[in-house]
């Protein structure tokens, strides 16, 4: 079974490939944005500018929708249907971008204009910023059918190449801020805009160079609209949740604390944006084939291949988590120079949220094969939007702005295990045999993995080294750490002989 799922690999690895250069181009792209705007604009663009963040999140889950149709169809060989539902598609998306955006210059810029804590002499360049993003929105949006279509035929090496010039169009316009004489806000959400635009294009072109599917005719059957919206709607439900979510704290946080501390909630979900893209494209790429395997009733492949991306993504997810959570306020020396005032425990609660979330990635995948995803989505964004009220009640306490991501992680608890036992609900699967064969043993190597790098890190400072060296160390000993700990326990005999094999032929 573990053969069978080559390509899943393979893709997963190209995916991988392109969120190291991605994490890199983008996490180097903020300094030098912080560094240019300062912090006060750059707390303004995460505030006001965050709806383009937002609606990344909605353009995520209903490209999720759309990519579990398609995959479905794809595996039926019903290209007929394919055709129709690509046209569904792109119809609901483009009444969507209507019901937002005319929300969005009303209600939005109500709230902009009477609530938010900015300065009156930016308040101008903040509602450029606003509109610029509800145009972003809109190409981001138009594109979500394309991206569908490429990930369920499962092109990966064309989206993972796309997605990097994305990111150094995005590195290229920001030194173009110092450059230009006009109000530099301003101009960096014209540049945001601008490279959207060209990535919607190229989008465009491949897909209807590629798919033949991919053309749009007028689908009368109000079936395929009603199937359709339905689980796109109830599939943007936690989406929605985690909108509020993270929009809901930023602006409570812009309340109590003013745009210095949005600077520092920014600087840590730009962390978090790009971790979490590089943890999801594991998810991504055995999303098609987990769809697949449930079309054809296929529960026990399904089953492993759940539990092995659910485990592979988690030991990806830690590689990189660890040596962050030991060494973050020197890492964000490096890479800010100027580092926020409560940047650095902000980064750290958001990593441990990750992991948290991580831990389940895959068994929502899982649940979302099935179609059946009401109750699922209903209970987990209804646990998550807590955060808000929780977090107002105690900031009004006077608590530090990081208890907001504590409530958070908390809340992330009970997400996992509701996931755990609405997978045992909807599919079958045990919540003990995932507590034992992925969660405990993701604590397991998680623990063993700490142990050699925290007594480097908290002992060195004994021998008198220098802070650059003890942070080379650190982060040195966490990657073979977190690699010896994998591979020894975090592997069975099959996978091991699967990743020699591999790395003998990149060897060959």
């Amino acid at each position: 079974m573990f053969m069978s799922n080559n390509k899943v690999m393979r893709n997963a690895g190209m995916l991988y490939v392109r969120m190291l250069v991605m994490l890199f181009v983008s996490l180097y792209t903020s300094r030098v944005v912080l560094n240019t705007l300062g912090v006060s604009d750059f707390g303004i663009y995460n505030v006001v500018g965050g709806i383009v963040l937002m609606f990344a999140f909605i353009s995520n889950t209903m490209a999720g929708a759309s990519q579990r149709f398609f995959s479905y169809e794809i595996g039926r060989n019903n290209f007929k249907r394919l055709k129709q539902l690509f046209s569904v598609t792109v119809t609901i998306y483009v009444f969507f971008c209507i019901l937002i955006t005319l929300l969005a210059e009303t209600v939005g810029l109500w709230f902009i204009r009477s609530k938010m804590n900015i300065p009156i002499e930016r308040v101008d360049a903040a509602l450029f910023v606003y509109h610029a993003s509800i145009i972003s929105f809109i190409f981001t949006i138009i594109r979500i059918p394309y991206n569908s279509l490429i990930i369920a035929h499962e092109k990966m090496s064309f989206f993972a190449t796309t997605s990097i010039i994305e990111a150094f169009l995005k590195l290229g316009g920001v030194f173009l801020l110092s450059l230009v004489e006009w109000d530099k806000l301003k101009l960096y959400s014209v540049i945001m805009l601008l490279v959207v635009f060209i990535i919607t294009i190229v989008y465009y072109l491949y897909c209807r160079n590629n798919f033949k599917e991919c053309k749009f005719i007028l689908v009368r059957d109000k079936g395929i609209y009603a199937e359709l919206s339905s689980y796109a709607g109830w599939n943007s439900f936690t989406t929605l949740a985690n909108i509020g979510l993270d929009q809901g704290i930023n602006v409570l946080l812009n309340i109590f604390f003013g745009p210095v501390v949005n600077a520092a909630r920014g600087i840590a979900f730009q962390i978090k944006t790009q971790v979490t893209a590089f943890v999801g494209n594991i998810q991504m790429a055995s999303a098609p084939q987990i769809i697949k395997y449930h079309a054809g009733n296929r529960k026990n492949e399904l089953e492993k291949l759940v539990f092995l991306s659910s485990r592979v993504t988690y030991y990806f997810m830690f590689f990189i988590a660890l040596p962050v959570l030991l060494q973050t306020e020197m890492l964000l020396k490096l890479w800010l120079i100027k580092v926020p005032p409560h940047a650095v425990v902000f980064t750290q609660l958001v990593i441990v949220n990750i992991l948290i979330e991580t831990i389940s990635g895959t068994v929502t995948s899982a649940i979302q094969a099935t179609g059946r995803i009401k109750a699922y989505q209903i209970s987990v964004g209804v646990v998550l939007l807590l955060a808000v009220p929780i977090s107002y009640l105690l900031l009004k306490q006077g608590f530090e702005p990081e208890i907001t991501v504590i409530v958070t992680s908390f809340l992330s608890v009970i997400c996992v295990l509701i996931r755990l036992i609405m997978f045992q609900v909807l599919l079958g699967v045990k919540v003990t045999s995932y507590l034992k064969k992925v969660l405990f043993n993701s604590i397991i190597i998680s623990i063993l993995s700490s142990i050699l790098p925290l007594i480097i890190r908290f002992y060195c400072k004994d021998f008198g080294l220098a802070e650059i060296a003890i942070f080379l160390i650190t982060c040195t000993s966490s990657v073979i750490s977190t690699i010896a700990t994998v591979y020894f326990f975090g592997l069975n005999s099959e996978e091991k002989k699967y990743f020699m094999n591999l790395i003998n032929k990149k060897r060959a």
